[in-house]
């Protein structure tokens, strides 16, 4: 049986046995697809319906919210659309409105936009008070061109009601900046000699300073970021100087920008800058100080000297008076 099946292998036989082999190894191979699909196809069609049906969820969700929202407008879209519509922005000066925002701590459209807004409302409201007042509450004996006048200071008062507002915003928080910058320079000064980067530096500091300047503490963080993604870094210093307008720190925005560009030491510049800016807070001391002498002779000439007069004076009358 064997010997009668090794003669009947020849070579046409194994050519039509290796063709066959070959064309069911070829079926199998474009059949096992189909046949034995994958489960991992399977589970991302699945996922991606899934989340094709949970785009779509969100999408309406969203638009029937926005359809709310347009029926039902908030207080900050009612502002905003004030302002559009009377072009508030050309009226008052953007980017010197922005800049007095940002010098006093407020960053963002929706400050910018509620600032606008008041411009434009506090004067009509102050000069309807004051006619309200003047015509209808107060018994004022005088003319109507008096009272007029009147109602116009007072709606001039209130165009400059906001500005006056928020340039005292501004002057508080210079003055916590400037209390604050001469430590902020010793520490800067420890952080650069011990191997830190400015950047380093900067956030670290702002990290520290928080409990004594919290303005201070923003200014720095916000210039940290800058250094990191602006593609100069000078406009970072530059930025810095034109949010605190402070000279003291004009002047270490200039050092450090000569420094970028020059290469110079950092450590004997802070170290110079720190001891010109604690002699500048000295000197505005000393100033203020200096200040009080002719500020308090009008409280004790109106206040101090007749209580002292009465007391020294007053037994004498007395006994004067008792005698005749």
């Amino acid at each position: 049986m064997l010997d009668l099946l090794i003669d009947s292998l020849n070579s046409k036989t194994l050519t039509m046995l290796f063709a066959a082999v070959a064309a069911v190894a070829t079926v199998l191979t474009l059949a096992m697809p189909l046949v034995f699909a994958n489960p991992l196809d399977k589970r991302m069609r699945a996922v991606s319906l899934e989340r094709e049906k949970i785009r779509q969820r969100e999408r309406e969700r969203l638009a029937q919210a926005q359809q709310k929202v347009n029926l039902r407008p908030s207080a900050k879209q009612s502002i905003q659309a004030i302002v559009e519509r009377f072009n508030l922005r050309k009226w008052v000066g953007q980017e010197e409105a922005r800049l007095k925002l940002v010098q006093a701590g407020y960053r963002g459209q929706a400050p910018y936009v509620t600032y606008l807004f008041f411009r434009m409302v506090t004067p009509t409201a102050m000069a309807l008070f004051a006619a309200f007042y003047l015509f209808v509450v107060l018994d004022f004996n005088q003319p109507a061109t008096v009272k007029l006048a009147m109602c116009i200071a007072a709606a001039y008062v209130g165009m400059h009601l906001p500005l006056m507002i928020l340039k005292n915003k501004i002057q508080r928080r210079q003055l916590s900046i400037k209390r604050a910058f001469p430590d902020t320079l010793d520490l800067l000064l420890i952080c650069v000699e011990s191997g830190m980067s400015i950047e380093a530096a900067f956030k670290k500091v702002s990290d520290e300073v928080g409990a004594q300047s919290v303005a201070l503490a923003e200014e720095l963080t916000l210039t940290t970021a800058e250094l990191s993604y602006l593609p100069d870094r000078r406009q970072a210093y530059e930025n810095l100087a034109k949010r605190t307008n402070l000279d003291g720190v004009k002047s270490v925005c200039m050092a450090l920008q000569q420094a970028e560009r020059y290469g110079t030491p950092l450590a004997n510049m802070l170290r110079v800058m720190a001891q010109e800016n604690r002699d500048m807070r000295m000197s505005e001391a000393e100033k203020k100080a200096a200040g009080l002498p002719p500020k308090l002779t009008v409280p004790m000439i109106l206040f101090f000297l007749p209580v002292l007069f009465i007391v020294i004076l007053g037994p004498a009358a007395i006994k004067v008076m008792a005698l005749r």
